[in-house]
């Protein structure tokens, strides 16, 4: 790391800039001096040479012509003292940083029109363009590295044409703002895109950009290649999830791969395959994209909070997503939470409920395996109004905070009443990276709150009365019940695991009864109307399933 020495220099007082630069660089690791304000050019060039720094920041934020004039005299200082080996970067307002750009002295200029990102880089040592891509690394768990202490932003993002889709990836890959696009296609895309006899011309574009090429995706991704160069996913496929995978990876070098457990076919009415079958497919997928050494990530939990699950049944559903991504030979794991999911949860209870599925999941780490954090806020839970929609978000993505996310999945807060435009993303992650540098400043320590933690450890409890009632479903001769494809599937036939919205389904029951109750989600008895505990709850599926079979 470098030693940084800091003033601003001349007449100037003006100093939060120059210590907001310095805070950051602390926080990146690097050793900071600070001179103070209306530091002169001599006390500024005697302490360069006392320090003996790698890097010098300078700032100035009085009147164009006056600040020339004096980083003219400062640059003449430098070359009469034989400083011009050292590295030199200024901060100040717009009209003064284009002045001090011309002078030749400062190898950056920063004017407070920079996204973070661009400050991160130069003082990570990575220099501007022409070699920004390299410095911008295209792998999630290197660039989650790089980046650190702040995280990864992703947004989703896909419009109803391929030319307003790639438009608009090129506006927020300049933007500088953006980590990881991640590309949402139609459902034609998803389930038919090896089909075209199966594709319907009346839905094009509807949920997303209508991809029905590889070089629809090679356009796509070749505008990021600009801006910070952002890593690009996709949303998982429906069908065909193998070809699928590999056109992905040869044309968009997929970050990292996406995939259920239990969703996307007969049971969400979402693609054509049997329960158990895309089971077996899904571990299938994971275990492709393991082979290769790609990070994988099996979005199942929110699945089935969006559907007004039991937080148990997000928690259990956690680890069974880590479990099944590690016993197919996943290495780096992206462990999706999603908050305010159902509505009407506290945020004391949604903490406590991300906190046991982070105990569970990160129970499983070893050399082999690593689990990184992603938090997102909930589409359903983002109110109509826009006023209140931006306050949501900002409050959500503070008590995500808590969680110390590596990735930030921002959806913006205009996603209530229309899918967000690149403008829309620009605006809604300019929002999210204030309140994460807010964060990173110290933030109180809400894990530790009492009511948190005793959720926390009675969530952890239950999971595992549900787990454990998961591997009782198995004969004699599976080996390993929570990856086998057929105990699995009957968990879900026979309502171990169970939400409401299934109500009618042909293969899962749709019979649980769920309530927010002192702001967490719990099953409730039908009869009494009180919670029902998770063993309770258990014993009754496993007693029906006897019954019925």
């Amino acid at each position: 790391m470098s030693k940084i020495l800091g003033a601003a220099l001349g007449k100037c007082v003006h100093v939060a800039g120059i210590l907001s630069f310095l805070n950051l660089a602390e926080q990146l690791g690097h050793e900071t001096h600070f001179l103070g304000p209306a530091t002169p050019i001599e006390a500024l060039i005697s302490a360069i040479q006392d320090h003996d720094p790698d890097v010098v920041a300078v700032s100035y934020r009085l009147t164009p012509e006056t600040g020339e004039a004096v980083l003219r005299q400062f640059a003449g200082a430098v070359q009469k003292a034989n400083l011009q080996h050292k590295r030199f970067c200024f901060g100040g307002t717009p009209p003064v940083a284009e002045k001090a750009q011309q002078l030749g002295l400062f190898e950056a200029c920063f004017s407070g029109e920079e996204p973070l990102d661009a400050i991160i880089a130069y003082l990570q040592k990575r220099k501007s363009a022409p070699t920004r891509e390299a410095r911008s690394p295209q792998n999630v768990v290197e660039r989650i590295k790089w980046k650190s202490p702040f995280p990864l932003i992703r947004h989703h993002f896909g419009q109803p044409t391929i030319e307003d889709t790639v438009e608009g990836i090129r506006q927020l890959s300049e933007s500088g703002l953006l980590d990881v696009v991640s590309l949402g296609p139609d459902q034609d895309a998803q389930e038919n895109f090896f089909h075209p006899e199966r594709q319907d011309p009346k839905r094009k574009g509807a949920g997303g950009v209508p991809a029905r090429s590889a070089d629809d995706y090679r356009a796509m991704y070749r505008v990021t290649r600009r801006g910070n160069y952002p890593l690009m996913r996709c949303y998982a496929g429906t069908d065909d999830l193998l070809l699928l995978a590999k056109m992905y990876l040869e044309t968009i070098n997929n970050a990292w791969a996406a995939v259920p457990i239990f969703w996307f076919n007969v049971l969400d009415h979402r693609g054509p395959m049997a329960l158990e079958e895309s089971i077996r497919v899904h571990q299938q997928v994971m275990h492709w994209h393991a082979e290769r050494g790609i990070t994988v990530e099996v979005n199942e939990p929110h699945h089935w909070s969006l559907r007004d699950a039991p937080d148990v049944i997000y928690v259990a559903t956690s680890y069974l997503s880590a479990y099944n991504a590690k016993a197919m030979g996943v290495q780096h794991y992206i462990a999706q939470y999603m908050f305010n999911t159902p509505a009407g949860l506290s945020d004391s209870m949604d903490l406590a409920r991300m906190l046991a599925s982070c105990a569970l999941v990160e129970s499983l780490a070893d050399e082999g395996f690593s689990a990184y954090r992603q938090t997102r806020t909930g589409l359903p839970s983002y109110p109509v109004d826009q006023d209140a929609a931006g306050a949501h978000l900002a409050a959500s993505i503070y008590l995500q905070m808590a969680l110390k996310p590596h990735i930030i999945h921002v959806v913006s807060a205009c996603e209530a009443h229309h899918a967000a435009t690149a403008d829309d993303i620009i605006h809604n992650c300019r929002a999210a990276q204030h309140v994460i540098t807010h964060c990173l400043r110290g933030m109180p320590d809400m894990e530790h709150d009492p009511q948190v933690q005793h959720r926390k450890q009675e969530l952890i409890t239950e999971a595992q009365v549900l787990l454990d009632g998961i591997g009782r479903l198995a004969g004699s001769h599976v080996r390993d019940p929570l990856t086998d494809p057929h105990t699995l599937a009957r968990a879900v036939t026979i309502g171990l695991l169970d939400a409401p919205h299934l109500k009618g389904s042909s293969i899962a029951r749709g019979e649980i009864v769920t309530r927010v109750v002192d702001g967490a989600c719990q099953a409730i008895d039908q009869d009494t109307g009180k919670v029902l505990s998770e063993s309770d709850r258990v014993k009754r599926a496993m007693g029906s399933s006897a019954v019925s079979s």
